[in-house]
This record gives C-alpha cells, sequence and structure tokens, in this order.
C-alpha cells in the first residue's frame, strides 16, 4: 500500500514563507513562538514526532513544488533527454529547457514555486532537527534518533536539488529567527560540507531496508539511501560545475577533493553492496513495472521514493508515453510531454533489453466511440519515455492532472555505477569492471555475456576508457530519469556534448555518419489484440519490405529547427549550468539575493 501523503497540521510548524519573511516583524519573531510550550512534549515523543518528521516531506506534492514545477522541468535538456515544451524560443516553459532562463520566467517567478518550497521543507527539517537534539533522544537504535536521521536526510535531499539547480543558495541549517530573516548566499562547498557531514550521522540513525518495520517501504528513509546519496553528493561536490566570476572549474576546498570524495563515495557505495539490503531488478522491466504499479516493498533496485498519494504527482501525466485520450487504460488523456533524442534509440547496442523499455516510438492514439485506442506510430522527431506507463499501472487513473506514481529517486543500479566510476578514479580500470559487468550482465542476454559483458568490459584497459564507457553506461541505464544533467556537468561534458548532441542529429537527418544504415522507413501492423504495434525497419539494416500485410511510414521527419532547439543558439550551456533566482526572490530578500553568471 502506498503511503498518503497527508497535511500535518500541528503547532510544532510556523506558516513561514521565505518570500515573504520581510512581512514578519522582528517582535513576533523574537517572542517565543506558538508551538513552543509543546515542544517539550512533541520531540519527546516518538509518535508525535514522527507527525513532524512526516511533515517535513508534505511540501513535494505542493502544486508548483517538485509536483508541478520541480521533476517535470529540472534536468532538460541534455545529450539524452529533451522537453518538446522547449522547440518555440520565448516559450516560459521552454526557456527553462533551452538554457535561456530569465529572473521573471513565466513559470517560476512566482511566491509558491519550488525555491520557496524547497525551503519551508528545510524550515521544518531544521524545526524538527533542533527540537529531537533538544528534547528526545538521538541515540542509534531508538526510535527518535531514527527520525532525527530521518530529518537530516530529508534536509540533504532538499539542499542537494537546491544546488543542483540554483548553484550557490543561502544556507539555513537553524529555524529562521530575527537575525536570519535576509541571508546572502553561502558558497556550495559549504553547504556540501554541511549536508555530507549530516548524513553521515544519518546513517548510524536509520535501519537498513527491511531491518525494521519503518524500512520495510521505499516510500521510508533507509540506510542504504542515505549511504548513496551521501555518495552522489560526494562525487558531485568534487566535480567540475560553473562558480560565480570564475567558470567551470573542480572546488578548491582541499576537503573536497577528488582524493577525498571519490574515495567517500567508494566507501559508501561499498557498504551498500556489501550489506546486501539492495539488489538489481532480474529485468530492467521490472524495475519500471513495479514504479507504475505501486509496488513500493523495500529490498529490491528502489532505494528510495518521493511518495505521492492516488491523487497527487505529475510523473506519468508529465514523462509517460502520450495517450491522445481517455482509453482502456487511462482516465487521463496525457504524457508524453518529453522524451529520449531521436539519436539515442540507434545508440544502444540492439540487444540492449534497456532501449525497448527506454525508447518508445509511439503513442496512444484517440479513442474511438467504445473508448478503445491502439499503439500509434509518431514521427524520428518524437519518442517517449518508456519506463512510465498507464497501461502498467494496476489503477485506472481518473484525476485530469495527477496520477499518484512516484518519483524514483535512487536505485541501485546508480550504486553500481558511482562504485566503478569511484573505483576506476582511485584504483584503475580492473577495479571498475565488476561493478560495470554486473549491471551490463542484467541489460544482455546471458547468451550474449561473453561479448557484451566480458570482452566488452576487459578491453577498457585505461583509465579514461573505463570513464568513457561508464558515461555512455549512464546514458543507457538512466535516460529518462532526469539524471544526466548533473552528472554530465560535474564531468565537464555538459556544453560539449549537447554541442554533439545536435551533430549527431542531423547526422541522423541526414543518414550519415554513425546513421548511415538508419533505415527512412518503417513498416507496421497491428498484434492479434488490435492495440499493439509490430514494427519492422527500427533497426539498422532493415529495409526491405517486409510484406502486404504490413503498411508503411516516412521516417525521416526531423526539422531543423527542432534540432536547433535543443539549447538556444548562440548560448555557451556551460554559461548557463543553473536557473537564475526568480525576480519574486530577488524583490524580496532586502538586497542580500544576487544573480550570477550574466543573469
Amino acid at each position: 500500500m502506498k503511503n498518503i501523503i497527508k497535511l500535518i497540521i500541528s503547532g510544532v510548524f510556523i506558516a513561514v514563507l521565505f518570500n515573504s519573511c520581510q512581512e514578519l516583524n522582528e517582535d513576533f519573531l523574537d517572542a517565543p513562538a506558538q508551538s513552543t510550550i509543546a515542544d517539550n512534549v512533541i520531540f519527546s515523543n516518538p509518535d508525535l514526532a514522527q507527525g513532524a518528521v512526516d511533515g517535513i516531506i508534505e511540501i513535494i506534492a505542493h502544486t508548483n513544488s517538485y509536483r508541478g514545477r520541480h521533476i517535470p522541468f529540472y534536468g532538460f535538456n541534455t545529450d539524452t533527454e529533451w522537453n518538446y515544451n522547449s522547440s518555440s524560443e520565448g516559450n516560459s516553459t521552454g526557456e527553462l529547457m533551452i538554457y535561456d532562463a530569465k529572473p521573471n520566467n513565466g513559470q517560476m517567478d512566482r511566491s509558491n514555486s519550488s525555491w520557496n518550497e524547497i525551503y519551508i521543507g528545510i524550515e521544518r527539517a531544521n524545526k524538527c532537527i533542533e527540537g529531537i537534539r533538544t528534547f528526545g533522544s538521538s541515540e542509534p537504535g531508538t526510535e527518535l534518533g531514527r527520525l532525527l536521521g530521518v530529518a537530516l536526510t530529508y534536509r540533504a535531499v532538499f539542499y542537494g536539488d537546491l544546488i543542483k539547480s540554483w548553484g550557490d543558495v543561502p544556507a539555513r541549517f537553524e529555524p529562521i529567527n530575527s537575525e536570519t530573516i535576509y541571508l546572502e548566499k553561502t558558497s556550495r562547498d559549504i553547504i556540501y560540507k554541511q549536508i555530507l557531514a549530516d548524513l553521515e550521522e544519518a546513517a548510524t540513525l536509520v535501519p537498513w531496508p527491511n531491518e525494521s518495520p519503518s524500512t520495510n517501504s521505499v516510500e521510508k528513509i533507509n540506510k542504504a539511501f542515505v549511504k548513496g546519496l551521501r555518495a552522489r553528493l560526494a562525487l558531485a561536490a568534487s566535480g567540475f560545475q560553473q562558480y560565480p566570476g570564475d567558470g567551470v572549474r573542480r572546488s578548491n576546498d582541499s576537503d573536497l577533493s577528488v582524493g577525498k570524495m571519490y574515495q567517500l563515495a567508494l566507501n559508501e557505495c561499498q557498504s551498500v553492496i556489501n550489506s546486501g539490503t539492495a539488489s538489481l531488478e532480474p529485468t530492467f522491466e521490472t524495475i519500471w513495472r513495479k514504479l507504475n504499479e505501486d509496488n513500493v516493498t523495500a529490498g529490491g533496485e528502489s532505494l528510495w521514493e518521493m511518495p505521492f498519494s492516488d491523487g497527487r504527482g505529475r510523473v506519468n501525466f508529465s514523462f509517460a508515453i502520450r495517450h491522445r485520450s481517455v482509453d482502456q487504460h487511462t482516465g487521463q488523456a496525457r504524457g508524453g510531454i518529453a522524451g529520449p533524442l531521436p539519436t539515442v534509440f540507434y545508440d544502444y547496442d540492439e540487444s540492449d533489453s534497456r532501449r525497448d523499455i527506454t525508447c518508445v516510438p509511439y503513442q496512444w492514439g484517440s479513442a474511438d466511440a467504445s473508448g478503445f485506442s491502439q499503439q500509434q506510430l509518431v514521427g524520428l522527431n518524437t519518442w517517449y519515455f518508456g519506463k512510465y506507463r498507464y497501461e502498467w499501472m494496476n489503477r485506472y487513473v481518473t484525476s485530469s492532472n495527477d496520477d499518484g506514481v512516484n518519483k524514483l529517486y535512487m536505485r541501485y543500479a546508480e550504486i553500481l555505477l558511482m562504485a566503478a566510476e569511484a573505483a576506476n578514479e582511485l584504483q584503475g580500470p580492473a577495479a571498475a569492471a565488476p561493478y560495470l559487468k554486473q549491471l551490463r550482465r542484467r541489460a544482455f542476454d546471458p547468451a550474449d555475456h561473453a561479448e557484451k559483458v566480458d570482452a566488452y568490459v576487459d578491453a577498457l584497459t585505461s583509465k579514461q576508457d573505463m570513464l568513457n564507457a561508464i558515461i555512455d553506461e549512464h546514458k543507457y541505464e538512466f535516460t529518462g530519469e532526469m539524471e544526466r544533467k548533473q552528472a554530465l556537468i560535474r564531468w565537464n561534458r555538459l556544453g560539449a556534448n549537447l554541442v554533439q548532441a545536435k551533430q549527431k542529429m542531423r547526422d541522423l537527418q541526414m543518414r550519415t555518419g554513425d546513421y548511415a544504415d538508419v533505415p527512412i522507413t518503417l513498416y507496421y501492423k497491428y498484434a492479434d489484440d488490435n492495440e499493439t504495434l509490430e514494427i519492422y525497419g527500427l533497426n539498422r539494416g532493415e529495409t526491405n519490405n517486409p510484406g502486404s500485410e504490413y503498411s508503411s511510414q516516412d521516417w525521416t521527419n526531423l526539422p531543423e529547427d527542432e534540432i536547433n532547439s535543443l539549447f538556444k543558439e548562440g548560448v555557451d550551456p556551460d554559461t548557463r549550468q543553473f536557473w537564475p533566482i526568480w525576480q519574486t526572490f530577488l524583490d524580496g530578500s532586502n538586497g542580500k539575493l544576487v544573480n550570477d553568471y550574466g543573469y
């Protein structure tokens, strides 16, 4: 059963909106908060404290928070993923994708946007952390200690998402008071060090998956996720990124050096692997069926999911294979605002089982009078993420704009790939090989393992060759999960790979270079169920007409203006790695907040 996010109403929380802090006078902030009398009761009682900690994460379901803004919009465009709303310059949604966002962006420049909502979550976390430390017990093995670990982890999640979206941001690690209403931005290096330390503590407080009833669901914080998140943040902290006035570089802070952070990441990943508390699903398809089916049992590949109730959240609403009308699979005619680049399908090895799950060349067309719909080919320029499918859900969605599917935030495959990357950097390709082989074994049929797994990985004899293979594997494994953008940034590959992606699409458009043997015509017919397409011509070299029972469709539509829409012409994405702070928050900051990077 999915956990239902509920609005936690208690005296613990003051309704503090970050953008409107100037409206709170100092006398109010200096006076005892209405909840102060009860804090010693709430945070010394595990049941009451549980309600307060649950309230931290409730902000993800707010309309313009993760639900309707951060999850649908962050992570585009990359060398593998694009959002179709980016196809027209001047569109407020498109500007967020094509590295041309402006402080007054129509989608985000509002008082309840994700910037504000995330800070509300941080304020709630700060209240819980302070309350449990002051009035409760933070000892390992206690319920209040576990809740402290959960609160520390939620806060780290929020700060990690702030940094990857905006770079340097104000650091708030204590509840707001009259002295801290207005804060300047803090170096992300300082924030990284704090949340890495917080996660180290949290890992001593929360149980492994299924070690306790409190960790038997992937909607609950567990030690495997805490350690995995710490590894992810360590790699980001030591990676390349744009700094104000300093271009793209690594951190100058010796505490965040490559040597230290990669060792930290390797240690944490090996700890998760050796724990035996999580594992790859037997097939790639199983991951996504479980997500769409609301299977939240811990101990598999999913390490943590942002939980949404059945009537909240827009994961499939945004990313599922498009349904053009209400039909036999869904009462919600949506999905399909984004998809993989047209080249991605052809970059996969044809025998890689991840390809046909990740890249889907059809939509569900308009239903007939009986409500029955068929799969329908779209154009070469339009592919959908097959990881998200209404047709795989156990629920028939009837809401007009919410589907209730969770956001899969981290899975075990990332642990293996981070371990491979860190081991390669510290010890060389031979140390990385076992982790990469494990991931590829799942992707290919056992009959192909000798060639596609062992021979392929064993041929990677230099650190650079192994790193390049890991970067490619990241594409094959994570396209459609919106993890690629931050990874490209820390590898110092964002700008170069986006330029290359445009050229690759032009090569596909002209059928030259690596795409010379991609067919220009698709042939299709319907299976016996009369709804499922059987397609010939998708694979390279499939150019013969398979027979009169097939219909045909041109497979060349890839307009130049859409290729150019991957990022704005004349803009270097490496100078726009982050969004600007929105004007509403600049205006409400008492002059403390400013934009960098030429915004």
